[in-house]
């Protein structure tokens, strides 16, 4: 079955921050909207797949060891498996997370994260 996802009205159906809803999958991989304001992550490393961070609305910096890289709106950033990284989040972003099935867990994702 063929499914259409816009992807800000599900990021728009969320009505709490920092809930991760899967939206949908590909290839082993999760695709998961999430909704992050004011918040910083521990910095980690995913050793088994490369992450993407697509920012439907808003912005954001992907901190690592080389310094920050801001995200804006419409843009995407992959980050390799086995890189040193963290979400930096000010202002209100709504993003679209793509990795392979397992990467996000409660441990790398601010503890709000559910199989």
């Amino acid at each position: 079955m063929i499914e259409k996802v816009n992807l800000t009205k599900a990021a728009d159906a969320i009505d709490k921050l920092y809930v991760y809803k899967k939206v949908g999958r590909l290839n082993g991989h999760v695709l998961s909207v999430v909704n992050v304001e004011n918040r910083t992550l521990d910095f980690h490393v995913h050793e088994k797949s490369d992450e993407l961070f697509y920012v439907i609305d808003g912005g954001f910096h992907i901190e690592t060891d080389d310094g920050m890289i801001k995200i804006d709106k419409g843009e995407f950033i992959i980050v390799p498996k086995g890189m040193r990284h963290r979400p930096v989040v000010k202002e209100l972003s709504k993003v679209l997370l793509i990795e392979l099935d397992g990467t996000l867990n409660k441990e790398n994702s601010g503890d709000l994260y559910e199989d």
